[in-house]
């Protein structure tokens, strides 16, 4: 019999109340969360290789970085296509490390890795993650540090795919209250401006059916830090964050392969909007020493 961690990495298994989480140690992935039995996200085996970005922890950007390619403190700097069919940099550098466990109780886990200096990112960062399972829910708390000698650009969320109830995206109320919503071409995702949502196909405010609507929009001019999905029984899942992130990515996971297809709506809290290291908007700039923490909590509706 081998010895081998699961493809996925170590596996730590939270249990609080009716609540339990399972935790994979690659990419700090939130693997499983249910409340009582009914899943909250949308789950994957721990002997698999994760799909579509399920519950990793997406550090130092979130989101594209367009064309690979951004410029900081007057420095042009490129790097890996890690999206080949729209030519981008997806989600940062650190979705298939393998995070060290820390600390670890029934309730908790602190995992930590490194963001090395490498090309197109000369930076060094340490990154902790803590997970939390309490009455209130899973509340996941991202803590960035440079730990070099030059400032470093950054930018934080995570990739929890949510599961309003039985059935589809399609079948499922989202509310979410934005003020306004980032434009962005169908073809490569490129942002391309603000606009407003009152009245509009992404006006969320009040709660509405997806229906067939495609998402993978950033949403921000936010009134409440919050997102709810919900099934037509009213239970469903919350996630809750702080004015640390004032965006907020939704995606409605239109997939070709039809396992995956619109089966779990994705929900990121982030700390910039997509490409911000090209724009500077809400970027994050990490003088050395210095430290960065964003965290939302995950609940049952």
């Amino acid at each position: 019999m081998s010895d081998a961690p699961p493809i996925s990495g170590t596996r730590i298994a939270l249990r609080s109340g009716e609540y339990a989480a399972d935790i994979a140690s690659i990419g700090a992935s939130l693997r499983t969360l249910t409340s009582g039995g009914r899943d909250l996200v949308v789950p994957f085996a721990a002997d698999e290789v994760r799909p579509l970005f399920r519950g990793v922890v997406l550090v130092p950007w979130p989101n594209r970085v367009v064309d690979g390619r951004y410029a900081f403190d007057g420095v042009e700097q490129r790097l890996a296509l890690t999206e080949p069919d729209r030519g981008h940099a997806l989600h940062g550098l650190a979705c298939w490390t393998d995070y060290r466990v820390i600390e670890r109780s029934e309730q908790s886990v602190l995992l930590q890795a490194e963001v090395v200096a490498q090309a197109g990112y000369p930076h060094r960062l340490r990154v902790e993650v803590a997970y939390t399972l309490g009455e209130d829910g899973l509340t996941t708390a991202i803590t960035a540090t440079n730990t070099g000698a030059t400032r470093a650009p950054y930018g934080a969320s995570g990739h929890p795919y949510l599961v309003g109830g039985p059935g589809r995206v399609d079948d499922w109320t989202l509310q979410v209250d934005a003020a306004q919503v980032l434009e962005v071409d169908p073809e490569r995702l490129i942002p391309h401006g603000l606009r407003a949502v009152a009245g509009g196909e992404f006006d969320f405010a009040a709660g509405r059916r997806i229906g067939d609507l495609f998402i993978d929009h950033a949403f921000t001019g936010l009134r409440e830090h919050r997102a709810r999905v919900v099934a037509a029984d009213g239970r469903g899942v919350e996630v809750r964050w702080d004015a640390v992130a004032p965006w907020v990515q939704v995606h409605t996971g239109d997939r070709p392969e039809p396992e995956h297809h619109r089966v779990g709506l994705a929900v990121e809290p982030m700390t910039c909007p997509p490409d911000a290291f090209s724009s500077g908007t809400d970027l994050v700039v990490l003088e050395p020493g210095a430290a960065h923490t964003v965290a939302w909590t995950i609940a049952a509706v």
